[in-house]
């Protein structure tokens, strides 16, 4: 009798990705240092401040598909590239039906790197429901490729994504997170290519959620390659202590930590996290001898004083009543 496939087949680990090539970029660990590891190489020259951050600056636009660009290209192009207001873009969406889901995204992503989730999210949902037509999409696959956006993937880690399926629900995904829709965010995810950014994001999501039991699965066997894969061991840690498990944690920390390339952001939370972890255990071992070989401190108090009381009472008893006698 064969077994089913769910007890033979093992579960597939989220941070492999077998793709020689990826959207992503170098991921960025934030500090608090204001501007420190600010922008993306090559992105942020010749770019309009408040607009879509472009890989190797703004593209010019000649031919789509062979042919001239139309006047609706050129209003489109001039208001991804030229405006920072998602606004022009959601005008454009309704008087040209044709490119509206591709308006819709950009303004998604205008809204998003802007700072504006609940926007985004809205915006980046209508525009994953709307078709387009031909000559949009031609359009898109010619002209938007080198648009980057910065991906928040967990605490004080961004990615920074090519546009593609990936930059536009990593992003959504975000933007459902910062509005309080956790799990309609971690949903957003599901059918993504399997990937460091995305297994980053699902597990911070789910510990967020509580599924940390989820987390440590997923998470079985990881290592410290890069600093996505540190951080990724950071939630990892602390599912594990959540859980109980704080020898695992201990040694998912001590692998953030071999790696010495390691950003020192995550290095000192990795430190941060391995101090808790040995208070933790600090506290169990003391609690431990004190009731099992000594009486804590506390309890020989009260029992001095109920002798103390005792003594008092004795003394009442014996002697106290020959004053009134």
């Amino acid at each position: 009798m064969s077994s089913e496939p769910g007890e033979s087949a093992p579960r597939p680990a989220l941070y492999r990705d077998p793709r020689d090539l990826t959207p992503f970029r170098a991921p960025v660990i934030r500090t608090p240092v204001r501007g420190l590891a600010e922008g993306v190489t090559g992105v942020l020259a010749g770019r309009i401040r408040g607009t879509l951050p472009v890989e190797g600056g703004t593209p010019r636009l000649g031919k789509v598909g062979g042919r001239s660009p139309s006047k609706s290209a050129k209003a489109v192009h001039a208001a991804i590239f030229g405006s920072s207001d998602p606004d022009r873009l959601i005008a454009l969406a309704h008087a040209q039906p044709g490119w509206a889901g591709l308006c819709y995204l950009t303004a998604g992503l205008l809204s998003y790197v802007q700072g504006g989730h609940l926007r985004a999210s809205e915006l980046l949902q209508r525009g994953l429901l709307t078709r387009n037509d031909d000559e949009a999409n031609r359009y898109a696959f010619t002209y938007l490729t080198r648009i980057v956006t910065r991906v928040t993937v967990a605490e004080r880690v961004e990615v920074p994504v090519l546009f593609s399926e990936e930059a536009v629900f990593l992003a959504w995904s975000h933007a459902l997170r910062e509005t309080g829709q956790r799990e309609a965010a971690l949903a957003a995810l599901t059918g993504l290519p399997p990937s460091l950014p995305l297994a980053l994001a699902r597990c911070s999501l789910a510990a967020s959620l509580g599924r940390d039991a989820d987390v440590v699965e997923d998470t079985e066997g990881l290592l410290n390659g890069d600093d996505l894969s540190a951080a990724l061991l950071l939630v990892r840690a602390r599912s594990l202590r959540r859980l109980g498990a704080n020898a695992a944690a201990r040694a998912a920390l001590q692998e953030v930590l071999r790696r010495r390339k390691t950003d020192f952001t995550l290095r000192g939370d990795a430190l941060t996290d391995r101090a808790l972890l040995l208070l933790d255990d600090g506290r169990r071992a003391l609690n431990r001898r004190d009731w099992q070989h000594r009486p804590p401190a506390d309890l020989e108090t009260v029992k001095a004083i109920r002798k103390d009381a005792e003594l008092h009472e004795l003394w009442d008893r014996e002697y106290g009543r020959d004053d009134g006698g």
